[in-house]
């Protein structure tokens, strides 16, 4: 039965099936090799689009006006927006899905993104939220795909740190849909909430994915991925010195990597990342806590394992697949 996405939401990779979350990558792979051929495209030809931000961003933004231009459709940036100040999410909402046929959102509330998606009458995609980043999953199995000669149901990936933050949740809910057996390796206060964990496992079942939760770092070995994310995420900046000390036994470096007894085995990572000192927040790091690098070592993340640039540049030909899909004119 023909996939059809037309009008969808992407809120969260819970709301779609394996099918669909293997339609929308094989768009992508089609659309990035469209784009490397120079081949110009329509398929988003008069379509208007709203990124509405209330987060930093610098892959979230670019990718999706990049992918919006390349196939004829026109962006808004917005960041000032009255929205939640002078005027109410449902207003927002109403007033901007009369002008656009597609609604990004990037900030920090699920609920923000769910209550855009119910009243805009257009479908809304999550840029990221606190609890959710699907639109970077997506990019993060093209990778693997690219990259690992196996199919993905076939592929151990290990995410490896703060495994409750809004990556490890959406990296174990795309594995538990793809049927990988997927590790959440990380001190135990860090695990994802136990709700989700038994609702993918349930999910499991049916795709004959494995969920693990681990404390041990042994439990790298034979994987195919190792993943990590920064140790702090935006708006918990406080936590530094407490995350430090519970983390930095898992900075994936090239002792965890041999751990994995597997040469071909690719690092990871959603970036920013601390990986050196050559940024303000690394040199603060740096003068306070005396570490140079934190989730992962420079050596780790500059060595022939790292397909970080491979994974940026993917998330352009992911959110155009899901543009394409959701409003485009295939």
């Amino acid at each position: 039965m023909p996939v059809n996405l037309k009008g969808r939401h992407l809120l969260t990779l819970k709301d779609f099936t394996p099918e669909e979350i293997r339609y929308l990558l094989n768009l992508s792979s089609d659309l990035k090799a469209k784009k490397r051929a120079g081949i110009r495209g329509n398929l988003l030809d008069r379509k208007n689009i709203c990124l509405l931000f209330d987060k930093t961003s610098t892959r979230t933004r670019c990718a999706f006006e990049v992918a919006a231009f390349d196939e004829g459709g026109t962006v808004t940036f917005l960041t000032n927006s009255q929205m939640g100040k002078k005027e109410s999410i449902e207003d927002t909402a109403r007033v901007l899905g009369r002008y656009y046929d597609g609604i990004e959102y990037r900030g920090f509330k699920q609920s923000t993104v769910e209550e855009l998606a119910k009243y805009s009458g257009v479908p809304v995609w999550n840029g990221l939220t606190d609890r959710y980043h699907p639109t970077q999953i997506l990019a993060d199995f093209l990778t693997v795909m690219e990259h690992v000669d196996k199919p993905l149901n076939k592929i151990k990936f290990v995410y490896v740190g703060d495994a409750r933050n809004n990556m490890g949740n959406s990296l174990m809910i795309g594995a538990a849909k793809m049927g990988m057996h997927f590790v959440a390796l990380a001190p135990k206060t860090l695990w994802p909430e136990e709700a989700l964990v038994e609702e993918m496992k349930l999910v499991a079942k049916e795709t004959g994915a494995v969920i693990e939760l681990s404390e041990d770092v042994a439990s790298v070995d034979g994987a195919d991925v190792l993943y990590t994310d920064v140790w702090v995420s935006m708006g918990e900046e406080h936590l530094f010195e407490e995350r430090i000390k519970m983390l930095k036994p898992y900075q994936v470096n090239m002792d965890m990597v041999k751990k994995t007894n597997n040469e071909n085995v690719i690092f990871m990572h959603c970036l920013p990342a601390f990986h050196d000192n050559m940024t303000e927040v690394g040199a603060q790091i740096e003068e306070k806590y005396g570490l140079s690098e934190m989730e992962v070592s420079d050596e780790v993340f500059r060595s022939k394992h790292s397909v970080v640039f491979d994974e940026a540049e993917n998330r352009m030909h992911t959110i155009k697949a899901i543009m394409v899909a959701t409003i485009g004119n295939l």
